[in-house]
């Protein structure tokens, strides 16, 4: 691309800009090839007829072309060149290079910032936001229009401030033969490529500003990736810190859990558990269900827990305690339709004089139901059997605390000496059998368990077969979300599984 032996290339006179200091116009350019030397001046940007005689045309920012680009619309090329022949020549280049390119054109940055970002008020007037531009092709020349410039330059203050003002648009930097060094360092400062201006062909450009486009697709897409990872590690962390660590310190228990949300890519659902031991020697422990499964959901099941351990160590308990859960769930829900069941178990301390070594006694526990599956006593010597649920009261939040129905008595318990208790949520019970309609059940899931227990399986081998079985019956992974505890009355240390 040689310049003419005045240092002007052929039509410059004719460059938007170029000679008069007005703002500079921009080229629409669906190109044919030919010599650069026969490329015409460039039209007025709102001449018709102009945009009919020639395939490069420029166009108004506000008119028609800047609505939008259809599918297989050209290139939009934002070109930041102050020098009147270079700027030709990147119009023959682009002319020779077969490409369809629409050019627009800026002196400096702040000309090509008032292009890169749409007018405030161009949603206001029904338009819709001009498409961002497709590459940026910055002369390290031109003016940087830092409104703070520093003694110390390294020769890319301008693509700093342009990478600054658009860290989302690939840029190609020009520069001179001797710049190619500098060249290298604005590649490795951030842009895609970089071309000398005299040694710079339209193919070689064309293929440079495809390239650098892709570049930078491909650099947006792994730094969404991994901000995405950042962000899931992050509510991995946050999700695995809101589940419980039961404290039954000396209460000669083994409590082994299950949790699966039925969310994806989730570690915290709707349902919540807790367990503690508190002074007086009693075991408290609770399971429950909110209803839904987004995240609000789980905010709310934490949410409930917490004010559960909370209201026990206060020392209250029973009916007293359920009342002013469901006070906490009125006040945390987000709409009246919201409820969650429950199930809550107390188990006494034993009798004057009862320790670690004589835990395998016989015992006594106070069971609570509000609108949950009653829970499964695995005997040693039994198939399991579901606790009665005859004294059920309504889940947390279907009807006022001062209705008489909104009761919650206590069932008493007999427990035996080496006794098993396996507490669960729905999700593990609503699953299907087989391609019909029909559940599982709390039958079901009892015979299922036998089953298991017959084969000699125990604690977290016991669980996991039996979640894996249901998840095989119903065809597939369980949509709702699953908690499952068995806490186990053992004279040995306690064990968390």
């Amino acid at each position: 691309m040689p310049a003419t032996g005045d240092g002007r290339a052929p039509g410059a006179a004719g460059l938007p800009g170029a000679h008069d200091g007005a703002p500079v116009g921009h080229a629409r350019s669906r190109v044919t090839t030919g010599p650069a030397s026969a490329a015409p001046p460039i039209p007025h940007p709102r001449s018709r007829a102009a945009h009919a005689s020639h395939p490069s045309h420029i166009s108004d920012p506000g008119g028609p072309a800047a609505d939008g680009p259809a599918d297989g619309a050209p290139l939009r090329l934002l070109v930041i060149e102050d020098d009147a022949s270079d700027a030709q020549l990147i119009k023959a280049a682009v002319a020779d290079s077969g490409t369809s390119i629409e050019i627009h054109w800026a002196r400096g940055l702040d000309q090509a910032t008032e292009l890169l970002a749409p007018p405030v008020n161009w949603a206001r007037r029904g338009r819709s936001r001009t498409p961002e531009f497709g590459c940026v092709l910055l002369d390290l020349a031109a003016p940087a229009d830092l409104p703070h410039p520093t003694d110390s330059s390294d020769g890319l203050e301008g693509l700093h401030e342009l990478l600054r003002r658009a860290p989302h648009t690939p840029v190609v930097v020009l520069t001179d033969a001797a710049g190619a060094e500098l060249g290298a360092a604005a590649v490795a400062a951030g842009a895609q490529d970089f071309l000398l201006k005299h040694e710079t062909d339209g193919p070689l450009l064309a293929r440079a500003l495809r390239y650098a486009v892709e570049r930078k697709r491909a650099d947006e897409s792994q730094r969404r990736l991994v901000e995405a990872e950042l962000r899931g590690q992050e509510n991995a962390r946050l999700q695995r810190h809101l589940l419980p660590t039961p404290l039954l310190d000396g209460a000669g228990l083994s409590f082994t859990r299950r949790y699966r949300p039925g969310r994806r890519r989730a570690l915290l659902g709707g349902d919540f558990y807790d367990a503690v031991r508190t002074d007086d020697g009693a075991v408290h422990v609770v399971i429950g269900d909110v209803c839904g499964h987004g995240p609000d959901e789980a905010a709310l099941g934490v949410a409930l827990r917490i004010a559960w351990r909370t209201l026990v160590f206060a020392g209250l308990t029973g009916e007293t305690l359920l009342t002013t859960l469901q006070h906490v769930l009125e006040h945390e829900r987000r709409s009246d339709e919201i409820f969650a069941t429950l199930c809550m178990l107390v188990i006494e301390p034993g009798g004057p004089g009862s320790g670690l070594d004589s835990l395998g006694t016989g015992e006594r526990a106070r069971l609570y139901l509000a609108g949950h599956p009653a829970p499964l006593l695995l005997g040693r010597d039994h198939e399991p059997i579901t606790l009665p649920a005859d004294l059920a009261g309504p889940a947390l939040g279907l009807l006022p605390c001062h209705d008489g129905q909104s009761a919650w008595p206590a069932h008493e318990v007999e427990l035996r000496a080496g006794w098993r208790l396996l507490l669960y949520t729905d999700g593990l019970i609503e699953g299907r059998v087989g391609a019909g309609s029909r559940r599982l059940g709390q039958d079901g899931l009892a015979d299922l368990i036998g089953d298991h227990q017959s084969a000699g399986l125990t604690r977290g081998r016991l669980i996991d077969s039996a979640i894996a079985e249901v998840e095989e019956l119903n065809g597939g992974a369980l949509t709702d979300d699953v908690a499952v505890l068995l806490l186990e009355r053992n004279p040995v240390q306690l064990i968390l599984g």
